[in-house]
């Protein structure tokens, strides 16, 4: 049996072409690994924004969430962490699917092997203003305050944020290049855990480095070697995405 990793479909984003055609490959991919899967674990980003209600919950998606509920069903656990586009995951999926939602990093034993998973913006701790907003997107006061605005209004204004953060974010990224491994900040983070956490055999965090068209998948074993592979647009440099654990 194997256990795959997936993230950032951003389902629902207006930035994709085609929003549809997005989930429908999405689906087909489930599809294809349900007969060896144990587990699939979603490093964040699922959506590009989620926010449950009470009573409500977003529209769409429904050819997804049905697929995942036939996998859960199968047997399949299913792991979601949040990401920083749909931290306001709460109980529907747990409990219309029995899925296991995260909201931080986690370490854990997966086929013989100890992981240290996180969508990657929990090691992110340069900009002082990004911490700021994730710590008031994710202050239960503050989603207190925000559930009383009606979702007419905060559903567009959060697709639109997110489109206009990932156009800025392009202008400004487009010509950075890797920094390598005494700059760039998930390789320094693995490297100062691994001194304390030497048991950690990999390390696999999907929050984009690379202009919101590329993925960065740090693999770091107990020997201190970094193996990183840059995904872009489907293509890798090393691993074919997505990555998987095999038995």
């Amino acid at each position: 049996m194997k256990i795959y990793f997936a993230s950032d479909a951003h389902l629902g984003a207006r930035f994709h072409k085609d929003p549809l055609a997005i989930e429908k490959k999405l689906v087909r991919w489930l599809d294809s690994i349900k007969e060896d899967a144990s587990a699939i674990w979603f490093l964040g980003d699922l959506f590009d924004y989620w926010y449950e209600y009470k009573y409500v919950v977003p529209k769409g998606h429904v050819r997804f969430l049905g697929k995942l509920a036939e996998l859960a069903d199968r047997g399949i656990e299913i792991h979601i962490f949040i990401g920083n586009h749909d931290i306001w995951m709460f109980d529907y999926l747990p409990k219309e699917i029995g899925a296991i939602i995260h909201r931080d990093t986690l370490t854990v034993d997966l086929l013989g092997k100890r992981f240290f998973l996180g969508h990657g913006d929990e090691v992110d701790f340069r900009s002082k203003a990004f911490r700021l907003i994730r710590a008031i997107f994710r202050n239960k006061f503050c989603q207190w305050l925000y559930a009383g605005i009606h979702p007419r209004w905060t559903f567009g204004f959060a697709l639109g944020w997110s489109l206009n953060s990932r156009k800025s974010g392009l202008e400004k990224q487009e010509a950075k290049k890797y920094q390598g491994e005494d700059a760039e900040y998930m390789v320094v983070f693995a490297k100062e855990y691994l001194k304390t956490h030497p048991d950690i055999n990999f390390f696999i965090f999907i929050y984009p480095r690379f202009a919101f068209s590329a993925r960065l998948f740090i693999t770091i074993n107990n020997t201190n070697t970094v193996t990183n592979i840059i995904v872009e647009r489907g293509r890798s440099s090393g691993v074919k995405p997505p990555f998987r654990a095999s038995a």
